[in-house]
């Protein structure tokens, strides 16, 4: 679940990237239009012709243009569950109650017994064991 929101989150970041680049985009060619929006209305006698115009848009937008290519990987998910007597319990859980049981900070070692619906937890030189509801 949290790659997914990272990858939600890399998606988002890519998207207003491509939103400030296309504002960026707007704001030189606006830049550009508006030298020869002058030009043409005082009539002067400079004019730059139309594809002048166009090749300086194009070498605008060339030297605008970012390319935003990241890969997001989303990695596969496994879950696993022990079944015994028709009930699951998820590997997940077992091991959460069981970080809860001997504290957060410790490396924990987890035996699981289904046939007595126990799990006995060592973490260092303690051992502890918990109940595992297969019933």
């Amino acid at each position: 679940m949290a790659r997914a929101k990272k990858a939600t989150a890399a998606a988002a970041e890519v998207k207003e990237v491509k939103e400030e680049v296309k504002a960026e985009v707007a704001a030189v060619e606006e830049a550009v239009e508006a030298p020869a929006k002058k030009s043409a209305a005082k009539k002067t006698a400079e004019k730059k012709p139309a594809a002048k115009k166009a090749a300086a848009k194009a070498e605008v937008k060339e030297e605008v243009k970012v390319e935003v290519k990241e890969e997001v990987k989303v990695e596969a998910k496994a879950e696993v569950f022990i079944e015994f007597g028709g009930v699951q319990v998820s590997v997940d859980e077992i091991i959460k109650n069981a970080k809860l049981t001997v504290g957060e900070d410790k490396d924990v070692k987890i035996y699981v017994k289904p046939d007595e619906s126990k799990a006995y937890i060592v973490a260092g030189e303690e051992s502890v064991a918990m109940d595992v509801y297969f019933c």
